[in-house]
């Protein structure tokens, strides 16, 4: 039996080496980022934070030809006045193994080229939104390890606007392990399969991630937008008043995981566009000081699934965590989350499409005390189960173009405030303190 078992796993591993290239006689081909390798100084950049480093960066990415490998960026600060395409399956790494804090580049100006870490310098592109990006990826290829600064971004102003700061095309591009300090727009995460963005702070001040057209599932993993850059009141309530966080149209099964932001107009908008509207899973999203935390104008009937989420709406005329716009034919279904803040509503709901509450706590509502519903539905079916009111204020109101809903086994403080003139419900089990 023991000599059986060592020949059928000898058997095993030959034919598992064979398909992959590794019996004796293989040609072996080493993955193409862990083939060759160069340093942008080697193709003159410097890193003084005065230079203009567009030609020498692009020079060491071209250098690499098709089969790809590794650009290396050295402590420094470098200034660029052009944009970079970084090629397939070529990596543009930096030194940081993790995000950097923002700590002192507010305090201190422009960062030194003697601090830790690398520091791009973006300077092209200022006025016009619609111009070519800084940096592009295409298929296979990465940016890791760096922070993007707009040193001509005033902190007390109105913003300047800037093309986008990344661009993600092809398939498998990534972005790893980045702070985008100030960018007018964040991530253009569009026409491409398979998208990666991991761990990305910083502080996107019109739009932070911008998803369509994606066909393949993309990954958004650990993105925080928080205003580490500037609270100056001029630009952080233009930000409130102008401000998307994460934009998703059409994309298919997005997985998206610890994401946060803080004081947008929207945290997370989910709408249409020519190719199609959003599906996905959304685990452990939050929004904070927003004027609405999540906006649906559209979702695909496949669902837009939000599990552990903690939503807070405060700022602006009716601030509400939720809005379902009239226009939504898809589901949209809230399990496990928060809603707090000295909001109006935590949801105004319309449209065709299904929206539910699962286990939610809903804690703050009708701010002003003008006897304004938690939830309100004009549209569309809902149903709530199994929720906590913790507010002694009305709860819920169906109007009679709701066409159905189920309203059961939630807890609610002071008495059952359900107004209702849904023709087509089932209300029962809800409980009083």
């Amino acid at each position: 039996m023991k000599s059986l078992f060592f020949t059928l796993i000898s058997a095993f591993a030959l034919v598992v080496g064979s398909a992959y290239g590794l019996d004796k006689d293989a040609n072996i081909t080493p993955p193409a980022n862990g083939g060759a390798s160069v340093n942008v100084r080697d193709f003159g950049a410097i890193g003084d934070g005065v230079a203009d480093e567009t030609s020498a960066f692009q020079q060491a990415l071209d250098s690499l030809g098709p089969q790809g490998g590794v650009v290396e960026v050295p402590q420094g600060a470098y200034r660029f006045s052009g944009t970079l395409n970084i090629p397939q399956s070529v990596t543009l790494r930096g030194p940081w193994n993790s995000v950097t804090a923002h700590n002192g580049y507010r305090d201190r100006g422009l960062p030194k080229p003697t601090d830790d870490g690398a520091s791009f310098l973006v300077t092209g592109g200022a006025g016009d939104e619609s111009a070519r990006a800084f940096i592009t990826l295409n298929t296979n290829s990465v940016l890791q390890g760096v922070v993007l600064y707009w040193p001509d971004q005033k902190i007390d102003d109105v913003p300047v606007a800037y093309p986008w700061a990344i661009q993600m095309r092809g398939k498998n591009p990534a972005v790893l392990d980045v702070e985008l300090l100030n960018p007018y727009n964040g991530i253009d995460a569009s026409k491409n399969e398979r998208a990666l963005i991991r761990n990305v702070h910083g502080q996107p001040l019109r739009r932070g991630i911008f998803v369509d057209r994606i066909y393949d599932i993309g990954r958004i993993e650990n993105v925080h937008f928080n205003p580490w850059w500037s609270m100056r009141p001029k630009l952080f309530q233009w930000q409130l008043e102008n401000g998307q966080a994460f934009i998703f149209k059409r994309t298919d099964w997005h997985y998206v995981v610890n994401t946060f932001c803080y004081g947008y107009r929207v945290g997370y908008e989910f709408g249409g566009s020519d190719d199609g509207v959003c599906n996905g899973n959304f685990l452990g999203i939050g929004a904070d000081c927003c004027h609405t935390s999540v906006l649906v104008e559209q979702s695909a009937i496949f669902g837009i699934l939000i599990t552990n989420g903690e939503f807070v709406a405060m700022r602006g005329e009716n601030p509400t965590e939720v809005v379902v716009g009239r226009d939504n034919y898809g589901s949209v279904r809230f399990n496990n989350c928060a809603f707090w803040g000295p909001s109006e509503q935590i949801a105004r709901i319309e449209g065709r499409g299904t929206v539910c509450f699962s286990d939610c706590e809903f804690c703050e509502w009708d701010r002003a005390n003008k006897g304004k519903p938690a939830i309100e539905v004009k549209g569309g079916s809902v149903m709530i189960r199994g929720c906590n009111f913790q507010a002694d204020k009305p709860q819920i109101k169906l109007e009679k173009t709701t066409k159905r809903a189920v309203i059961t086994d939630n807890f609610v403080r002071g008495e059952a405030r359900i107004d209702s003139e849904c023709a087509n419900s089932r209300i029962e089990g809800n409980l009083s303190d």
